[in-house]
């Protein structure tokens, strides 16, 4: 049979009055601009500041080097589709997009598990956690998640692109997600479910297991503190990586493995701007209100550049 291919889709966002349209776009807009500058302040923060040459700040500069590719990946065409009430993109965009989506989030399913190794050993077994968390093994621990995020996000693309689409075009989506993309294909998408979970499956059981016996050990530890301040101190240690992660766990749980009938159409579209949006606006916030180095060294870094315009 003679089929039409398409070529490109036709994403719908949110639709609406232009006025909640606008309103969504200033929003958006200014988180957009909000996420770039507080992530590439925390980067240049770890950069320049030899207090925050550590591990814990050298995962967290990458983890904010994930949050800035996957905001440009998603918000500016988000933005387009909300000027335009819909936008169209080809099909090699739309698993470009996807591509490094999907990277971005596996590198961060990633790096957030060696960051809980990483405050595991920070309390567990403080007196070893220098020669245990050298820069060296960081620098390979970051390598091999970005290593992987491109290699499973590279295969999940590859098998998608072979696909033939001959219908409709239309995604009621925000951005070229896989779910939706599969649910308009005329091939048969059955391979392409059995690689996805035979890959997604271990990158979602492997690292929660790691991330829940690391703090079922460090509260453990931290209970055995005689002081409620040295208590206090030391759960100061993780609790914004646990939040982050209880954040990101949780919208990528309620999204991807909730049945898609529990959720509606705007419900899941809602969800999916936590992790694309406003998930990596948070995260510097989250690490800078409630870390006392992140704030000293801005402070620093603003007091030197004013003095420099001073003696200008």
């Amino acid at each position: 049979t003679n089929l039409t291919g398409v070529t490109e889709f036709f994403l719908l966002g949110f639709q609406g009055s232009r006025l909640l349209r606008s309103s969504l776009f200033l929003l958006f807009l200014v988180i957009f601009v909000a996420t770039i500058c507080g992530n590439l302040l925390i980067i240049a923060l770890v950069s320049t500041s030899r207090n925050l040459h550590t591990p814990m700040y050298f995962f967290l500069s990458h983890l904010s080097i994930s949050d800035i590719l996957v905001t440009t990946v998603i918000v500016p065409n988000l933005l387009h589709i909300l000027l335009s009430n819909g936008g169209t993109i080809t099909f090699a965009n739309c698993l470009t997009q996807w591509f490094f989506f999907c990277t971005s989030d596996t590198f961060e399913c990633l790096l957030l598990t060696v960051m809980s190794y990483d405050r595991y050993v920070a309390i567990c077994n403080p007196l070893r956690y220098t020669s245990i968390m050298s820069m060296e093994l960081c620098g390979k621990l970051a390598a091999i998640s970005w290593l992987l995020g491109h290699c499973i996000s590279f295969v999940v693309t590859v098998t998608p692109s072979k696909l033939h689409f001959c219908g409709p075009n239309i995604i009621d989506h925000l951005y070229c997600d896989l779910v939706p993309l599969l649910e308009l294909s005329c091939s048969d998408t059955f391979i392409i479910h059995l690689e996805i979970y035979i890959m997604g499956t271990p990158i979602v059981i492997f690292p929660t297991t790691i991330i829940v016996v690391s703090y079922t050990y460090i509260v453990s530890t931290v209970l055995r503190i005689p002081s409620s301040i040295g208590r206090q101190k030391a759960f100061s240690t993780c609790s914004s990586h646990l939040i982050v992660v209880s954040i990101f766990y949780w919208t990528m749980f309620s999204v991807y493995v909730l049945p898609t009938k529990v959720l509606t159409l705007n419900i899941s579209k809602s969800l999916s701007l936590l992790y694309t949006v406003f998930t990596p606006f948070i995260n510097p916030i989250i690490y800078s209100l409630r870390n006392q180095d992140i704030k000293k060294a801005a402070q620093e870094i603003f007091q030197f550049i004013t003095n420099y315009e001073y003696n200008l």
